[in-house]
């Protein structure tokens, strides 16, 4: 049986804490020895009942049948212990295992790979500044890096193809799903010229939670990120609060003072980020670490003038999408300030009881005590690691939950 087998038997196991799945390729070496370890020697690991549940599970069906589809669809799986597995994704916390990949993916780490990111709902500032950002960070020797939603994400991968250049599109789905679908033709582009890269298999179900969690691997492939547009509950703040939590480098281009589109990008200058208005703002901070990159200016930095109408925003806005992809929200704090940011108001209580998922409750249930780790909320859940990530997300983005530093998160409920 391939060795790939193994790995996508293991990456398939549901309710593995991170700290769990990197203390078992420590131990055993390999997922095949994982697959092939007794119960005994599972036991003697300090696994929670659903994880042993799941590493006792040794059907092969799924995991056959996942990698007969990238056979057929010419889809690459990278391992994490792969040489072509990008070492600044490798680092992050709870990397992928795997990244299934459409295309071909480029030196990653020896580039200055910069994330564009951005509002759904975009106005005609924000599509003409995402491909401007695009456009000008290829043309200046970057890598776009971009998740290929609607709006800014798209703009953005549209440049960056006008350019000449390569991309990366990062998707929150299978890797053989189109998603908006009105962006079939942009995949292939992107595709073609770059690498669509998931960490989900081919089949692979849609789901709400799996957009929000797909920026950490957005930012973790990245030196920086630019934020286009975003208003206060905005997916583009998870992935710049992840890029914080990285250590990437963050920068958002200011926008209109007196709307709503642009409330959480504004902050984030205020806050944390440098302000940009060309791409030439951003790889000034590149110029001397990656070969490659240069300044442009004058008519070389500019985007040629369109040929092709306008996106209809509109009209694309009424596509099939998860309801609460847009719906993210997070404070921020520089990590060179000392002094605290002001808290989100507590809700309370019975407002969040009433509005919670099962899921969500059992987490909101789990947190015993004023501080607790991700990994500990986990294991009190018996929840998935997958789920509980997702819900925590999503409960982060209600203002249930505040996150800490270390992954330690606390509630944010009042009695009243």
């Amino acid at each position: 049986m391939s060795a790939l087998t193994y790995w996508i038997w293991l990456s398939e196991r549901k309710g593995l804490r991170p700290e769990t799945r990197e203390k078992l390729l420590d131990v055993f070496g390999d997922p095949q020895d994982i697959y092939f370890a007794s119960e005994q020697e599972l036991k003697a690991l300090p696994l929670s009942r659903n994880e042993l549940s799941s590493l006792l599970d040794k059907s092969m069906d799924e995991p056959r049948r996942i990698l007969d589809s990238c056979i057929r669809l010419d889809v690459r799986i990278h391992t994490i212990r792969d040489v072509a597995y990008p070492n600044r994704l490798r680092n992050i916390y709870d990397p992928p295992l795997l990244l299934y990949v459409l295309g071909r993916l480029p030196a990653i780490d020896d580039m200055a790979a910069i994330a564009v990111v951005g509002t759904r709902k975009a106005t005609p500032y924000g599509v003409k500044m995402g491909r401007r950002m695009g456009y000008e960070l290829t043309k200046g020797g970057a890598l776009v890096v971009s998740g290929l939603a609607e709006g800014v994400d798209s703009a953005a991968a549209q440049g960056a193809i006008r350019a000449g250049g390569s991309c990366i599109g990062v998707l929150g789905t299978g890797i053989d799903q189109v998603y908006p679908r009105f962006n079939q033709f942009l995949f292939e582009d992107v595709q073609s010229v770059g690498a669509l890269v998931s960490e989900y298999p081919p089949g692979a179900p849609i789901s709400k939670g799996s957009f929000p969690r797909r920026n950490r691997i957005l930012s973790g492939l990245s030196c920086g990120v630019v934020v286009i547009e975003a208003p206060e509950k905005s997916g583009a703040l998870i992935t710049a609060a992840r890029a914080l939590e990285q250590g990437r480098d963050l920068f958002a281009v200011p926008g209109n003072v007196d709307s709503p589109n642009c409330e959480g990008s504004n902050a984030l200058i205020k806050d944390c980020a440098k302000a940009v208005t060309s791409g030439a703002d951003v790889l000034c901070e590149y110029i001397h670490l990656y070969e490659g990159v240069r300044l442009l200016s004058g008519v070389e930095a500019r985007i040629p003038q369109e040929e092709e109408p306008e996106q209809d925003l509109e009209q694309n806005r009424k596509q099939e999408r998860p309801e609460r992809e847009e719906k993210q929200f997070f404070r921020f704090r520089s990590k060179k300030e000392s002094k605290p940011q002001p808290q989100t108001k507590a809700v309370p209580v019975k407002t969040v009881l009433e509005g919670l998922s099962e899921q969500q409750l059992k987490l909101v249930a789990a947190m015993t005590k004023p501080s607790m780790h991700i990994d500990e909320i986990i294991e009190n859940s018996g929840l998935s690691a997958a789920d509980a990530l997702s819900e925590m997300t999503m409960l982060e983005i209600e203002g249930v939950v505040r996150q800490e530093s270390g992954k330690y998160f606390s509630l944010n409920v009042s009695e009243s």
